[in-house]
């Protein structure tokens, strides 16, 4: 997990699997303190603030899901590249069944990288111009290229667009414009609200309103567990 101070780190997950799937709890441990999810004191888990998920976000999924996880993400980071991986991952296992959805939204660490505010205006310029499936396209391809860490060239951007599909010329207008740079600032106030405070970070809906934060990047079978347990609480296997 990239933080805005700068320093770069992994918080540790600890996941207590005695009587966590019977009791459908669990707890995930951080840095500062360990916090009880999934607990039948639902209270525990509904003062996150979070902007409500609406069709102007970009949902790989099932939108009704039981599941939702809700990233905030940063292109130039290097956990958000592999967690960008994961999700994927958890999205072909748990996405046929409708059981999970995947919401995208911007955090760019400008005090990090100086790029990926520009390459968060791309994505939507993608989405723009090609739909709501291209945004997908273009930010997986824009993950795949970048080295992370500032480490991609803006002139690569128009590149990337020609490479999926999309009109140059129009995406170059569309970037050129700054258009999409208050929705980048909005997805970016509302990070800091939902209580990010470094990159990737998520926040996990249920379907009965009850969200869990889980900071960086966690490894697949961490994100599995967890999202087992929402659905376990849910009374879905």
């Amino acid at each position: 997990m990239e933080t805005q101070k700068g320093s770069p780190f992994m918080l540790p997950v600890a996941i207590i699997l005695a009587g966590a799937l019977v009791g459908a709890g669990f707890y995930l441990s951080n840095r500062q303190t360990d916090s009880k999810i999934f607990n039948n004191d639902d209270s525990v888990v509904r003062g996150i603030n979070i902007r409500a998920v609406s069709e102007d976000d970009h949902i790989l999924g099932n939108p009704n899901a039981p599941v939702v996880i809700v990233e905030y993400s940063d292109t130039e980071c290097p956990f958000c590249k592999t967690f960008h991986n994961t999700m994927h991952r958890l999205i072909d296992e748990y996405g046929k069944d409708g059981k999970l959805a995947w919401v995208y939204r911007h955090f760019p660490i400008d005090s990090l990288h100086s790029k990926a505010r520009k390459e968060a205006e791309a994505t939507e310029c993608a989405a723009e111009l090609g739909g709501k499936e291209e945004f997908w396209v273009y930010i997986d391809a824009l993950f795949a290229k970048t080295p992370s860490n500032n480490g991609l060239d803006l002139s690569e951007l128009p590149k990337i667009a020609d490479e999926v599909g999309i009109k140059v010329s129009d995406f170059e207008s569309c970037l050129s414009s700054g258009k999409y740079a208050n929705k980048i600032q909005e997805d970016f106030q509302d990070a800091v609200l939902a209580g990010a405070g470094g990159t990737p970070y998520s926040i996990l809906v249920t379907r009965s309103g009850e969200r869990i934060a889980i900071e960086g990047g966690q490894p697949y079978d961490v994100m599995k567990t967890i999202i087992d347990a929402a659905l376990l609480n849910q009374g879905i296997q």
